[in-house]
């Protein structure tokens, strides 16, 4: 069991979460960084404004990576069913001529 005490945007709160200290700071980290590319940007001062669209931007990391694994599990699939079908093509073929 981690605790994380958290400071960002003005904000300031404790936590406690089944994973320990090291990956809860990594995340915090993370996310401090995301928060910190918006504001840098500048078009965004209010701390709730930053936050949400930080938490959107992760959001669609998460949805594409995400994408990226279902894409490449169902061409896996795709590859595994071909290779399937051309195994029994072979074994076939082979029990021909034996």
């Amino acid at each position: 069991m981690g605790k994380l005490q958290i400071d960002v945007l003005g904000s300031s709160f404790a936590i406690e979460a089944k994973e320990d200290d090291t990956y809860l700071k990594k995340l915090l980290s993370y996310y401090a960084e995301m928060t910190a590319q918006i504001e840098k940007r500048g078009h965004l001062k209010n701390p709730l404004q930053v936050s949400i669209l930080s938490g959107i931007m992760l959001c669609d990391e998460l949805y594409r990576e995400k994408s990226k694994i279902a894409q490449q599990t169902a061409e896996d699939e795709i590859k595994n069913e071909e290779s399937s079908k051309r195994t029994a093509a072979m074994i076939k073929m082979i029990d021909t001529v034996l």
